[in-house]
């Protein structure tokens, strides 16, 4: 089932009959005409029941007898078939505010995640009539498609280094398949999701402080590499410099013990405190 408009007419020139007629009602019970004052009540009341005061970004859906007839979308004072059925639907954009889920990811790590999702109704007919309650089926299928997505992606790339998408890592990237697999969901009921954000990513507490341990562990690891590999190149260009220079002459085991002193100068988490050597190179 499809969306369809339905024509309508403008109500404020029938507003005015059906007044006009109230009052030739009360006009003809007053001259005791009951016949014309009870007719005029009538066609007064069927024409004031077709009238339906439509906001902006607001939509009224009409049936006949069972049968979808179409929707309304002209903003105003709008009148119709009085025998068709008019239920409001809001067209403007809403949120949804995720709750906290414990899912566990793509390694099987517990965590925690939320999602906040922006959506709107696209389609009048489908969110009364493909779905039973389309509020209560963004919230449920919402929950379904973060849950999806968390346990075919690895939390970082310390779980997992050759994912190219993680959940922590990849925010722009998880962002769009979250808002992508949503789409996917709630086109059934006339849904069109128009952002959807992690809102809240967290490991689970019962692991959270072994992978922060982790976490640190591997940052430290990851300095001290850069700290080696900086220090390596001062040595190497030292040495260089120096033989270029040709101010000393080193045999092999004095570059030795030099760069030895180097590195740990170069490499030690704490300041060094220099000998001076009074003696001879060799003593």
């Amino acid at each position: 089932m499809n969306e369809k408009n339905l024509t309508s007419l403008s109500g404020y020139v029938l507003l005015l009959i059906a007044l006009i007629l109230l009052g030739v009602s009360a006009y003809g019970f007053f001259l005791r005409a009951f016949w014309l004052g009870g007719l005029s009540f009538f066609v007064s009341m069927v024409l004031m029941s077709g009238l339906a005061v439509i906001n902006p970004k607001e939509a009224v859906v009409t049936t006949f007898f069972g049968d979808y007839t179409g929707t309304m979308k002209q903003t105003g004072l709008r009148w119709v078939n009085p025998l068709y059925s008019k239920k409001k639907i809001s067209l403007r954009a809403r949120n949804l505010n995720g709750q906290t889920l414990k899912v566990n990811d793509k390694m099987g790590n517990p965590i925690e995640i939320a999602a906040v999702v922006v959506w709107q109704v696209a389609d009048s007919a489908k969110a009364l009539f493909e779905v039973d309650d389309y509020t209560l089926f963004v919230q449920i299928q919402s929950e379904a498609a973060v849950r999806h997505l968390a346990s075919t992606c690895a939390y970082d790339s310390i779980e997992d280094e050759d994912a190219p998408v993680t959940l922590r890592d990849s925010t722009g990237q998880i962002n769009i398949l979250l808002e992508r697999e949503l789409n996917e969901r709630l086109e059934r009921a006339g849904v069109d999701v128009l952002e959807a954000r992690i809102s809240h990513l967290a490991y689970a507490p019962e692991i959270a402080g072994a992978m922060l341990q982790r976490q640190q562990a591997t940052a430290v690891v990851s300095a001290r590499k850069q700290i080696v590999e900086g220090a390596v190149g001062m040595v190497e260009m030292a040495l260089a410099r120096l033989a270029e220079k040709g101010v000393v002459h080193l045999d092999e085991e004095r570059k030795a013990a030099m760069v030895s002193n180097l590195l740990v100068v170069l490499c030690g988490e704490k300041s060094v405190s220099p000998v001076v050597n009074a003696g001879t190179l060799y003593n």
